[in-house]
């Protein structure tokens, strides 16, 4: 591969990034007002923990099987067929997938209806003692929102299409519409009903359909809009189905843990629920920023490298990944350490939301921040061994990662209650990032490149700069309670905006440059 072609699609990728980032960014900002919306009207009572129940049951499916699980599977298969056969054949292992994945989901769906109350008592099985009737009332909304599982599932492998196709814009623009159709649902759909808090089910189910039906179009232009053809005998089909059940415990661990804390934090104090939710979502937005975006274009790249049998431009891609992620991921987690409150605050403390939510929620906000990073370096590594279509090895590493999380929940949870469970997550994040990364390098898949001692340092200095500026100069978070809307938001923007000038101000004193983070050959 010539220098040039080389340069051209380093840069191309690096493009790609910042696109998925910029919608990523439009998508988790909506999603904040739409958390914002919901914490105000209702706050972290007995009816905000019913709807997180009911919602994150099948949006961790989505994650374990659409973005996770199949995604993992499907891409390298698909990248395998589009550079080495017709498209035909292309347009078919298409057909097959689509019809396949939709009989599949069509019937868990139509199970999972039929049984949401017993569905409900083994993820929330503290709801059952309940005095509120949150198991009731979980499992109705349940029977709601399930069906987005397999209407958002069907949008995941759209978007897994266009993004083996280069259109990374529309996959990651689409999950504005779930925030808008939440946020419409709360503020007009809630004062019509007599259970306001169903309307946030019926907004989940809207979405999804609008969703699915955002993407069409843009299959349409590239002659690729699959016809549901299920057909479970397919090779491509086979194949994505064999990768698929080990994958499933690979990149989606960390998904799996989030939803061992909110198993057990329904045995806890009622609120447990709502102060894990409202912190994972603020960690999710450097995560899905970045980490995810980051993953997302990196999946499809490394597939090609290793269909063109390229493994030294496939080391340094990963290579690539981790100093991207450490670039952006330190400093994020940094400040969500030292102003867990102040966001806390400025977002979510509204309406129904008390002082001692903020306080408890904050606690849940540190110690998932300790793992943003473990979080952003498995959405890098794992593609690492999906790409190269080995999915044992993420497996067995992810089945540790669950093991060493339960264990480590079942220690820290009464001592710290949610916080503990929190903390536990972040631990096995780390655990799972560092075995995925050492798996790699002993392979001789992930080679180190020159500079890591001169960039450790670089980021290392500027970490100390950020943290000690927000540390010194943030105001104390009980003066926040006191101050209205527009004051809090211009300090807290102040103190980022502030915080990404000395940083960055510092990096480019220190001779980092963009230029560093485009590939070459």
């Amino acid at each position: 591969m010539s220098a040039e072609v080389s340069r051209a699609k380093g840069a191309g990728l690096l493009r790609s990034g910042i696109v998925v980032s910029i919608m990523t960014m439009l998508s988790r900002v909506l999603g904040l007002v739409r958390d914002v919306v919901v914490a105000t009207f209702f706050g972290a009572g007995s009816g905000a923990d019913a709807f997180f129940i009911a919602f994150r049951i099948p949006n961790f499916l989505r994650r374990l099987f659409a973005e996770g699980a199949f995604n993992q599977a499907f891409v390298p298969v698909l990248s395998e067929y589009a550079s080495q056969r017709e498209r035909k054949e292309v347009k078919e292992l298409l057909d097959a997938t689509a019809g396949t994945l939709a009989v599949v989901l069509l019937g868990v769906t139509v199970l999972a209806v039929l049984c949401s109350p017993w569905l409900v008592w083994v993820f929330a099985p503290g709801f059952h003692d309940d005095g509120h009737g949150k198991l009731a009332l979980t499992a109705e909304m349940l029977r709601l929102t399930f069906p987005y599982l397999l209407l958002i599932s069907l949008t995941a492998f759209s978007g897994s299409v266009l993004n083996s196709y280069g259109r990374f814009a529309v996959p990651a623009f689409t999950p504005v519409l779930l925030n808008l159709s939440m946020i419409g649902a709360a503020l007009w759909l809630a004062p019509l009903l007599d259970v306001p808090v169903m309307a946030l089910a019926w907004g989940v189910l809207i979405a999804g359909i609008a969703q699915l039906l955002f993407q069409i179009p843009f299959l349409m232009r590239l002659g690729l809009l699959p016809r549901l053809r299920p057909n479970f005998r397919h090779t491509g089909v086979r194949r994505i189905l064999r990768l698929m059940g080990p994958a499933m415990f690979g990149v989606s661990v960390s998904q799996i843990n989030l939803l061992l804390d909110t198993v057990l934090a329904s045995v806890l104090v009622g609120g447990s629920v709502s102060w894990l939710y409202y912190s994972d979502r603020l960690v999710e937005l450097p995560l899905g920023v970045f980490g995810i975006a980051i993953g997302t274009v990196i999946l499809p790249a490394l597939s090609r490298q290793h269909a063109s049998d390229d493994p030294h431009r496939f080391a340094r891609m990963i290579d690539w990944g981790i100093r991207a992620v450490l670039l952006i991921g330190l400093p994020a987690a940094l400040a969500l350490i030292v102003l867990a409150e102040p966001l806390l605050i400025t977002l979510f403390h509204y309406g129904a939301m008390t002082d001692h939510d903020i306080v408890m929620a904050s606690q849940s906000l540190r110690a998932y921040a300790i793992g943003l990073v473990a979080f952003m370096l498995i959405k890098v590594l794992a593609p690492g061994y999906y790409a190269r279509q080995d999915t044992k090895t993420p497996v067995r590493i992810g089945i540790i990662a669950m093991i060493a999380n339960m264990a480590f929940n079942l220690i820290l949870m009464w001592p710290l209650a949610h916080a503990g469970l929190a903390l536990a997550t972040a631990m096995s994040a780390w655990l799972n990032a560092l075995l995925l990364g050492r798996g790699l390098l002993r392979r001789d898949v992930l080679r180190f490149q020159p500079g890591w001692g001169r960039l450790a340092g670089q980021l290392l200095v500027g970490c100390v700069l950020l943290a000690g500026g927000l540390w010194w100069f943030t105001p104390d978070w009980q003066q926040w309670l006191s101050w209205g809307v527009e004051r809090r938001l211009a300090v807290l923007l102040g103190l980022i905006v502030a915080a990404m000038v000395v940083y960055f101000g510092w990096l480019g004193l220190a001779g980092v440059r963009v230029r560093h983070f485009k590939l070459r050959g």
